[in-house]
């Protein structure tokens, strides 16, 4: 289905530039917090499902939209997967820069195009392969330089880069699960089942829930509101009215401004072959994004 045309053209773009703002900030949010990386995951989350469930449940319950039960399951192995992704890339983020982390962790789709070759059998172009290239060698010289400085560091990079194969896993089952379920109600339980895979972990890692400061907590709700609902409803309004040839692309954009707004933010300056490096994914992302883009459905796509 195409993209409908919105009664302002410019609005779209407006919203997939503020939805990238809000998404660049979800590093930053981690570092400021006085709390560990899942917990401030699980807490987005949390804060997320209370403000969407008034939105979404009353929908449900009046029967203005139909779900049966074997359509939740796309929901809820993607918020499986989510929480992984949280969890990883959140730990991440306290052992490596915040540019590292939201980079390597945005390289989901590699991940998704090797499912699709193993998986669904799908054939992948010399620019995937170049894509690649780029990637692999880009990652090398990022973990490796970091891991010179720092062993711990070098396995923040490692982390992030687990964190994006969980993405991909989100990615998919997005992509499954929109197919009969409107977005207000998909990102409803998946943003739910998230929360509670989420809690699980960080009982499990036996981290405090409580005994933060109010600016942590301000912190949490601020994530909720910033980065996960209007970061992702915002790209969901421009992917409703721009093609994913467009969005997918643009949405690199995401590391590039965390990188740009880690410099004033938190003094991280990337050295010299951390940029090379960087510079080598990037690339290998947007090639990867331009040779699998007709094999890739819109996710999540919102009502008009």
């Amino acid at each position: 289905m195409a993209p409908s045309q919105p009664r302002h053209p410019i609005l779209p773009y407006l919203a997939l530039g503020s939805g990238i703002i809000c998404l660049s900030f979800s590093a930053f949010f981690l570092r400021w917090s006085d709390a560990p990386g899942p917990v401030t995951a699980l807490y987005r989350m949390i804060f997320a499902s209370l403000i969407l469930t008034p939105l979404a449940l009353p929908r449900i319950l009046k029967g203005r939209v139909t779900v049966e039960r074997k359509w939740l399951r796309f929901p809820l192995i993607g918020g499986f997967f989510s929480s992984l992704d949280f969890a990883f890339w959140s730990l991440a983020v306290g052992m490596t820069t915040v540019a590292n982390a939201t980079l390597l962790g945005n390289a989901s789709p590699l991940w998704v195009a090797l499912f699709a070759l193993l998986i669904f059998r799908e054939k992948l172009g010399r620019l995937f392969w170049a894509g690649l290239g780029l990637i692999l060698g880009g990652a090398v010289l990022m973990m490796g330089s970091d891991f010179m400085l720092h062993p711990s560091v070098g396995l923040g990079d490692i982390l992030a880069l687990t964190s994006s194969i969980f993405y991909s896993g989100v990615f998919l089952s997005a992509q499954r699960g929109r197919e009969n379920l409107d977005p207000l109600t998909y990102t409803w339980a998946a943003v739910c089942a998230t929360a509670t895979c989420l809690l699980v972990i960080v009982l499990l890692l036996g981290y405090p829930l409580t005994g933060f400061p109010l600016q942590t907590w301000l912190i949490f709700l601020a994530s909720a509101i910033f980065s996960q609902i209007l970061g992702f409803l915002s790209t969901s309004y421009a992917l409703g009215h721009l093609p994913a040839s467009i969005v997918a692309p643009t949405m690199i954009g995401q590391p590039v401004l965390t990188a740009i707004l880690a410099i004033p933010l938190l003094g991280e300056i990337p050295g010299g072959w951390q940029l090379a490096g960087g510079l080598l994914v990037l690339g290998g992302i947007v090639l990867i994004h331009q040779s699998h883009n007709r094999q890739q459905r819109r996710m999540p796509i919102t009502e008009n």
